[in-house]
């Protein structure tokens, strides 16, 4: 099992909350012998959630200044969570590196996330959020809470067939890491970013792609035909956007599976190899 596959697979106690709480009430009582700040109360209790990891000690920095609520029920990195719902309503609340995902029905914060997955892509690094069960956001104030993020490059909506979900792409800069972090009561994620320790040097690798389209219903259809291939949506270096699938190692591996797509009956629209540098947009 890889490292990440042992990150995936962490599962976070059941007690952790109580054991936040606790450690915050202990340094409560301290008051009266002098001022105790806040935000160190709070370090504490971030890092008590991270130090379960073991892997990743960077995302202690990263939630350090930000209060802890709710019962913590998964951290990760890819993978998914939450509990399955319809018409949920989403806002965001950035707090210097790190974003905080709500969810509310029925003018109520929801007690768990809805259904969601995070994926990471190369060609740039980027991360992909997709809620299931949401029909209101604003995209704007989505948009604006995520640049005020000192780790972000980009962002911007992927228009998807489905109008009961959301998805939407947060371009990293160089060198960066996260956690998303899914809590209960209230049900909301966390998406804290930080320095990578020991990052690899960006590398030329190589793609299938579509031409450079706008975001639409026909993007939209072309993402949803090779999703079991990988297919993602990334902005090009003009604004528009393009279907891809990869990233590989070789133009030959990337040859190989394009002439396995055009023997299929439903391939209709273009698709080439192309290939770029993992933190750059195609053309």
């Amino acid at each position: 099992m890889t490292g990440k596959e042992q990150f995936d697979n962490i599962e976070i106690p059941a007690g952790l909350s109580e054991i936040i709480q606790d450690a915050r009430r202990r340094a409560r009582t301290k008051r009266h012998g002098g001022n105790v700040r806040r935000g160190s109360i709070v370090t504490a209790a971030a890092c008590a959630a991270v130090l379960i990891t073991a892997n990743y000690p960077g995302a202690a920095s990263a939630m350090s200044d930000v209060p802890v609520l709710g019962q913590i029920v998964k951290l990760l990195q890819i993978g998914g969570g939450g509990e399955r719902t319809d018409g949920v309503s989403v806002t965001t609340r950035a707090h210097s590196d790190t974003l905080d995902i709500h969810f509310a029905a029925g003018g109520d914060q929801t007690s768990a996330a809805p259904a969601y997955t995070v994926q990471r892509q190369n060609g740039p690094d980027r991360l992909i959020f997709t809620f299931n069960g949401v029909r209101n956001l604003n995209p704007d104030q989505l948009e604006a809470d995520i640049r005020t993020l000192a780790y972000v490059k980009d962002v911007y909506r992927d228009i998807i067939l489905d109008d009961s979900a959301i998805r939407f792409v947060v371009e990293l800069k160089d060198h960066t890491d996260y956690t998303a972090t899914e809590f209960k009561q209230p049900g909301m994620i966390r998406l804290s970013l930080f320095p990578a320790e020991n990052a690899p040097a960006p590398n030329k690798l190589y793609f299938i792609r579509s031409q450079e389209m706008k975001q639409g219903e026909s993007l939209a259809i072309l993402e949803e035909q090779y999703a079991a291939e990988g297919s993602s949506v990334v902005k090009t270096r003009s604004g528009s956007f393009a279907m891809v699938i990869g990233s590989f190692a070789t133009q030959a591996d990337a040859d190989a599976v394009l002439e396995k797509l055009k023997a299929r009956d439903d391939y209709t629209e273009p698709l080439t190899v192309d290939s770029w540098m993992g933190n750059e947009h195609p053309q």
